[in-house]
């Protein structure tokens, strides 16, 4: 079965997350996840790009080191602070009114909606994703897409939530990586695709609020009937907790994080005698320091954290669909990892509180970090992702270098001369029982010993040194043309995965890419008569709908 590899990089406030899976048909095995401090993030978007691109190159470059293999392109995440949504609608006239409603035409009005959708400022302004809400005719109103399918009708509209970001928080990630010389394939809006990591499909059916505690961002989803109904973020998370470590006890941010991951806990007053405890912090220098009490942290955290549990409840009675949340709330994201933090959830919020962690659709042997809560978002993409069976982000692995002389000799003895193809030949030659250090060295031409094939003799000796493409180049020495040179191109990929089925049928969804992408598409057949869209704006009241999985960010 055929192998392909998919690399995602999650731009978080406080980490950057990389991770590396192998798909093999529906099998999905995290082979690399790693989190490395980031620089340059506020509030989930990218502010000092320069400051990003020094910690994401040494990331990508230990990602390559270790796994011996190229990185040509990646899937990222788009900001979730300063994103606002809009409720649209968009029709067109249907060429043929007796025939019935395809699945077909329902993307094309998808697409051309998106490709044609009037921004306010578009030099500012740019689509992060949008949800089909519901479907319409003349005859029938607000109908799922399950059942608009078949219908006749001589119009058909759809119904959007559309949600607007910033074009510069974008536009400063496509910088990062095409300095790197790594071409993007796929953007997403994140909370879509996390809650498809983390919910379950029945939860996402009887109403269920996703609450995303991150460092710099804390957002909530809400889903009701399989869809996306409502979001919203504020720019509080655990970063502002420990800012209040900080100042309150007057120490460093890197030991107040330390101190806050390995004695921090909420409801301070159900402590029992952890909370009676004292912790003294020293000054290396002058040897002075402080006494701060486990249980005073444990107030410092509450008082922030019941501020931003506060907000998020309030952004859920705001929706309107606090009264349909059958299936409580599902807390995700870094901030979960508190002790008690569940708990105090939901003693300030009165419901049903679960932990969300990412569902076992993967394998990850020596990965245990990949299903945490905080990886959460980079599972979401992994997820997402792994149905476009045109997307393969890196290059197979290469033989280490410097195998020890054992390993070889195994091998040797486990290929029989009978069965031992031409290059297997070349590769193990008497001259591997020479030590190591001697088998990477340029080897002057042997004098001695039965003599090799030509094609032996010329072969040249492999190097200790890590290969070039290890190193990432810098942007001068990147050029455009090799970007676009790709084989698996950001159109390419885009265009197959707008194609297939099975990952269009995930919730009853379909995948919704926008920007560049949507130029991809097939041209339609000649003779047709090309459909005019044109936008709607209106209030929608109980509106039924069909989620659909957050695409790429530009038109």
């Amino acid at each position: 079965m055929e192998e392909r590899y998919i690399a995602s990089v999650d731009l978080g406030t406080s980490k950057i997350a990389v991770c590396i899976a192998r798909i093999q048909g529906q099998s999905v095995q995290v082979v690399y996840y790693k989190e490395t401090p980031s620089q340059g993030i506020r509030n989930s978007y990218v502010l000092n790009p320069k400051k990003v691109e020094d910690v994401l190159r040494g990331a990508i470059t230990e990602v390559q080191q270790e796994m011996r293999m190229k990185i040509s392109q990646v899937i990222v995440g788009l900001p979730r602070y300063y994103v606002r949504q809009e409720v649209k609608s968009a029709k067109m006239e249907r060429e043929d009114e007796d025939s019935p409603i395809m699945e077909q035409e329902l993307r094309e009005l998808k697409c051309e909606a998106l490709k044609t959708y009037p921004l306010e400022d578009s030099k500012t302004d740019v689509i992060y994703g949008a949800v089909a809400q519901s479907f319409s005719t003349e005859d029938s109103f607000n109908e799922l897409e399950s059942d608009i399918v078949g219908m006749t009708a001589a119009t058909l509209e759809g119904n959007f939530k559309v949600f607007v970001g910033n074009r510069r928080h974008s536009s400063n990630i496509d910088n990062i990586f095409r300095s790197m010389g790594i071409s993007i394939a796929k953007k997403y809006f994140t909370p879509g695709i996390t809650a498809k990591a983390v919910l379950k499909e029945e939860q996402m059916e009887n109403g269920v609020a996703l609450i995303d505690l991150g460092a710099g961002v804390s957002s909530v989803t809400i889903f009701e009937g399989k869809i996306m109904r409502y979001y919203a973020a504020i720019p509080f998370g655990g970063n502002s907790i420990t800012n209040d470590i900080k100042a309150e006890c007057s120490i460093s941010f890197d030991l107040a994080e330390n101190i806050k991951k390995g004695y921090g806990a909420c409801v301070h007053d159900k402590l029992s005698s952890f909370g009676n405890k004292t912790l003294q912090i020293n000054d290396e220098n002058d040897n002075s320091g402080i006494q701060v009490g486990v249980k005073y942290i444990s107030q410092i955290i509450d008082a922030r954290m019941g501020e931003i549990i506060e907000a998020l409840l309030y952004a859920i009675q705001s929706s309107g669909y606090a009264e349909k949340l059958r299936a409580g709330i599902v807390v995700t994201g870094g901030g979960v990892e508190l002790v008690n933090a569940v708990n105090f959830i939901k003693n300030v919020s009165g419901c049903m509180v679960s932990i969300g962690s990412p569902r076992p659709f993967f394998t990850c042997e020596d990965n245990a970090g990949a299903r945490s809560t905080g990886a959460s978002t980079t599972m979401g993409m992994i997820y997402a992702a792994k149905g476009d069976r045109s997307l393969n982000c890196t290059s197979k692995p290469v033989p280490v270098v410097g195998k020890p002389l054992r390993e070889k000799i195994s091998e040797m003895q486990a290929v029989t001369p009978s069965s031992k193809p031409a290059d297997e030949e070349q590769k193990f030659n008497p001259a591997a029982q020479a030590p190591v250090e001697a088998q990477v060295r340029e080897a002057a031409p042997a004098t001695e010993g039965p003599r090799q094939a030509p094609a032996a003799e010329e072969r040249k000796p492999e190097k200790p040194s890590t290969p070039s493409w290890f190193e990432l180049p810098n942007l001068e020495a990147v050029q455009v043309a090799s970007l676009e040179a790709e084989e698996n191109s950001i159109e390419t990929t885009v265009a197959a995965a707008q194609n297939d089925e099975p990952a269009a049928q995930d919730f009853g969804g379909t995948v919704f890419e926008q920007s560049e992408d949507i130029s991809a598409k097939p041209q339609k057949k000649e003779g047709k008569r090309k459909k005019k869209i044109t936008w709607v704006q209106h209030i929608q009241r109980g509106v039924q709908s069909l989620f659909d999985e957050m695409g790429e960010e530009q038109v």
